[in-house]
């Protein structure tokens, strides 16, 4: 086969991982599997006050937290780089979501700026597929939020609204 050939077959498989990536590229239901980790300090409760999936309370409620302000759950105290995250301007979208699981205090202090603190979740995702469950993790949260990454595509709004 000449490369002239293989060149256009090349390109098109380069590009569908950067698709993915770009639209999230997480398997919600393989994000199902790893919220279960995260339920012993986080619940999903809509705004009506129905328990969506039952978890602790030792973190912030996760409905809507694609799309919100870091540090955005009013009663909530959250550690101050994720407060300092928060006021200079991250609101979650699944990619910014799935690099702080993956290494909290270091994704807070390279996002806020600061040199000092920790953020106080202690969980992180690890392994040698943490970049992919981050991933799914973050797709599966997305479900339970109106902005998620598509749906603020949908509307023709950036996830900030």
């Amino acid at each position: 086969m000449k490369i002239e050939r293989l060149l256009p077959l090349a390109a098109i498989c380069l590009a569908v991982p950067a698709f993915a990536d770009e639209h999230g590229g997480g398997d919600a239901e393989a994000g199902e599997k790893e919220f279960r980790k995260c339920k012993a300090c986080h619940m999903i409760v809509d705004d009506a006050g129905e328990q969506i999936v039952r978890g602790g309370r030792t973190g912030p409620n996760l409905h809507g937290v694609i799309g919100r302000a870091a540090g955005g759950v009013e009663d909530f105290r959250y550690s101050d780089l994720m407060t300092a995250a928060g006021e200079g301007g991250l609101v979650w979208d699944e990619a910014s979501l799935a690099a702080y699981v993956q290494a909290p205090t270091a994704y807070l202090k390279e996002v806020s700026g600061e040199s000092s603190g920790r953020s106080k979740m202690s969980y992180k995702v690890r392994g040698s597929s943490a970049e992919e469950d981050a991933k799914n993790l973050a797709a599966y949260l997305a479900t339970f939020s109106d902005m998620s990454e598509d749906a603020a595509e949908d509307d023709g709004e950036d996830a900030e609204g």
